[in-house]
């Protein structure tokens, strides 16, 4: 159950998120939220992460569907534990985020801007985090013997 509920939860988040700025704010707008640290700032990305392979829309939709699909399918395999659980629902619900972005748009609607690091946005956090607790959950595993296959 925590696994759909994560999926979902990050999906409404991040869509809420994306629904708000962008009927607050225009494209290029700024908003400081705390000073010299945090600012909203609507940004329309064509391309992927640091906007490499701009107006490459088609490639990242088929690369979120292959990836959710890879991970939905290990998932009805495998018996995964808490962590693991957590970790795939991160990253398909950033997939799913940007993937309904780029489906409806052509873009990722992006609005968290930390001043020296790119825009992103509430699913691309998902998908690190996701990525981060992913490669925590493999390290552990190295150190069992196997992986509970589901019946």
């Amino acid at each position: 159950m925590r696994f759909w509920l994560t999926i979902i939860a990050v999906i409404f988040i991040d869509q809420l998120c994306k629904f708000t700025v962008e009927s607050k704010m225009v494209w290029g707008q700024s908003w400081e939220v705390v000073p010299g640290v945090l600012d909203f700032a609507l940004v329309h990305n064509y391309g992927a992460a640091f906007g490499i392979m701009q107006g490459k829309s088609w490639f990242f939709l088929i690369m979120a569907f292959i990836v959710i699909a890879i991970i939905l399918y290990l998932y009805s395999r495998y018996s995964f534990p808490p962590l693991g659980q957590y970790a795939a629902a991160l990253l398909i619900g950033g997939a799913i985020g940007n993937f309904i972005d780029r489906w409806f748009y052509g873009y990722v609607i992006d609005f968290i801007s930390i001043g020296w690091w790119p825009v992103f946005n509430i699913a691309d956090m998902a998908i690190v985090m996701g990525g981060i607790l992913f490669f925590i959950f493999i390290w552990q595993n190295e150190k069992q013997e196997g992986t509970n296959e589901r019946d």
